[in-house]
């Protein structure tokens, strides 16, 4: 497949493993409060990770409640917990926060690149393909994100929900990092982790939506549409 003169790289879960795999993250975090949640063995931790985890899908199931919360994901996480232990009958909003926190920092620490994150990128720039990061999220945890692991300068364009107003699936989101670096959609490519960000969405405008899949998850059962290519690695998209 030859290479496009575009291409719109999502960044947490593409570029950087920032969020996924969540069922393994909470279940190290909540053994870690088993005195105060009361939680002697792993069973009963894992009743309270199933009933967290379902309060986080009920609050990222609604997208207008989620483009809200994607500028203030620690303060979703606070009350996607808090909500969690009052069902399972625990009256500590304290430490419901504490708890919450705690995972918000886990994750923080626990950001990593992808090995071939910056070979692959810079490999495309070298090739002459104009290159932008579009990501949702608040501006000051995305630039964080983007300092840290290096990657401003390998970008023709950075584009950040927070900063610009919108965020994916919105079409103008992809149609203004479009325009900031003069191509057509015909000519670009959108490659993501968000089935729905980086493969539905792009497609509806012309794009070719290219889905990152390392943990081989498959196509999902009642996926709408068919990316028109799926990598498992990064460094495909140059070999």
């Amino acid at each position: 497949m030859a290479l496009p003169r575009a291409i719109l790289f999502d960044l947490d879960d593409t570029l950087i493993r920032a969020y996924a795999q969540p069922d393994e993250a909470w279940r190290r975090l909540l053994g870690t409060f088993a005195e105060p949640l009361n939680a002697p063995d792993g069973a009963a931790i894992e009743r309270v990770r199933v009933v967290v985890m379902d309060e986080a899908r009920s609050l990222w199931s609604d997208q207008a409640v989620a483009a809200k919360w994607r500028l203030d994901i620690p303060g979703a996480r606070r009350l996607s917990t808090r909500r969690a232990l009052a069902r399972l009958g625990y009256d500590d909003e304290a430490l419901a926060h504490r708890i919450a926190d705690a995972f918000t920092e886990m994750r923080r620490q626990e950001y990593r690149l992808y090995p071939d994150a910056h070979t692959t990128v810079d490999a495309l720039r070298q090739a002459g393909v104009r290159l932008a990061l579009v990501t949702n999220g608040a501006s000051a945890i995305q630039r964080d994100k983007i300092e840290r692991f290096d990657l401003a300068h390998r970008f023709d364009h950075i584009q950040i929900e927070g900063e610009f107003g919108q965020g994916k699936p919105e079409l103008a989101v992809y149609r203004h990092a479009l325009e900031k670096i003069g191509c057509e959609a015909c000519d670009a490519w959108m490659v993501g982790d968000n089935y729905e960000w980086e493969v539905v969405a792009p497609q509806k405008l012309g794009m070719c939506g290219i889905w990152y899949d390392p943990f081989d998850a498959g196509v999902p059962a009642a996926a709408t549409a068919k990316p028109t290519r799926v990598i498992k690695r990064l460094a495909e998209l140059v070999e």
